[in-house]
């Protein structure tokens, strides 16, 4: 029994030996991989990608915007001032026509045969009148002679006096029917656009219609009409007095394209207490036709300059519980929140009252991965 105890030790210890090695090998890898570990998350998460502004200092306009109304310079409502029929139309619906271009022509034949009536009545109370001056003054020289009586002489003078004046009563009566015969010839009174005709050939027409024969808009220049609140009123009239106030319209669409600038023209002179608004004009020369009556725009008034403004992107402006706020950059490439005061925006640009300084780096993309302290890294684009 002696001998097989001695034959197996050896291999017993062989194997013990194996197995603590596998095991130190086991421990020397986990405790690698724990290690490996461990300094990944000492590492952190990866930076935040990021697009940030300079906060710069520049002059802004300070501006009043409204929706306003755009109204022709001047519309005519043209109605026709004699009785007749239309026997000439002599444009297009929605064409252009020149003050002094003819637009209708009425049945003239009533009023040339009335004219010839008048011209004849003054040839007869011409003639009358002559003959009465004649008498007159053959009874005047019989006076002077003592062959007349006064009260015989009195009679032709009076006679006289009657035909001067039915002759001038045969004068109005001309001027009356050569007007009359040059109503019949309906002419533009402005330069505008014509609209819809109300009567076509062939109609009566009834003077002074309450219906006009057709309305021409003047567009240039044009007018847009706008109200602001009752507040901005004493801020309009200070500057105004100052100079001419400057006022540019857009569309009303997505696009708000620019349409045309002009100047502040009218100050309603009351209050609407209805709506706590006050209604202003500005004047336009619309020459290339880019405004149009009854257009709704966008209207900005430009009050004045304000120097030394900061301004950032409207992009980096953040909304927050606490108000608005931007993500501002650290020289160690992290982020602080930061809240702001915005005065105004102007189109892409907010002017900032209160809570970042000219050079201040701003956020404009990737904000909404970030928190206090965050690393970042900047870049042209944000993904």
């Amino acid at each position: 029994m002696t001998p097989v105890f001695r034959r197996r030790t050896p291999l017993l210890v062989a194997g013990i030996v194996v197995v603590a090695a596998v095991a130190a090998a086991a421990l020397v890898y986990l405790g690698g991989d724990i290690r490996a570990k461990e300094k990944k998350r000492a590492a952190g998460p990866p930076p935040v990608p990021v697009s940030v502004a300079t906060a710069m200092e520049r002059s802004m306009p300070v501006n009043l915007r409204a929706i306003g109304n755009v109204d022709p310079f001047s519309s005519v409502a043209v109605k026709a001032r004699v009785d007749g029929q239309i026997v000439e139309v002599n444009f297009r619906e929605g064409q252009a026509v020149h003050r002094g271009e003819v637009l209708f022509r009425l049945d003239s034949r009533p009023f040339q045969a009335a004219l010839r009536q008048a011209e004849a009545n003054l040839a007869r109370d011409t003639a009358s009148r002559d003959q009465a001056r004649s008498q007159e003054q053959r009874y005047l020289d019989l006076l002077e002679k003592n062959f007349v009586s006064k009260e015989a002489y009195a009679q032709f003078r009076t006679n006289a006096e009657t035909a001067e004046a039915q002759l001038k009563a045969s004068q109005a009566a001309l001027e009356t029917a050569r007007l009359n015969l040059e109503y019949c010839t309906i002419r533009s009174p402005i330069n505008g656009y014509v609209g819809r005709v109300m009567l076509q050939l062939g109609n009566l027409v009834k003077a002074n219609d309450a219906n006009p024969l057709v309305v021409i808009n003047q567009v240039k220049p044009v007018y847009v009409t706008f109200a602001v609140p009752e507040q901005s009123l004493a801020q309009i009239r200070r500057h105004m007095a100052e100079g001419p106030l400057e006022v540019a319209v857009s569309g009303s669409d997505t696009a708000r394209a620019h349409l045309a600038t002009g100047r502040l023209v009218f100050i309603d002179n009351t209050v609407d207490t209805s709506t706590g608004t006050i209604k202003l004009r500005a004047e336009f020369e619309n020459t290339d036709l880019a405004l149009w009556p009854g257009q709704f725009v966008a209207v900005t008034v430009k009050l004045y300059d304000q120097k030394d403004a900061i301004v950032v992107p409207s992009a980096a402006v953040q909304t927050g519980p606490q108000g608005e706020y931007v993500y501002v950059l650290k020289s160690d490439f992290t982020t602080e929140p930061r809240k702001v005061t915005v005065a105004r925006t102007e189109g892409d640009l907010a002017v900032i009252a209160k809570g970042v300084a000219k050079g201040d780096q701003v956020v404009t993309r990737g904000q909404l991965r970030l928190t206090p302290a965050t690393k970042v890294v900047v870049r042209p684009e944000a993904s």
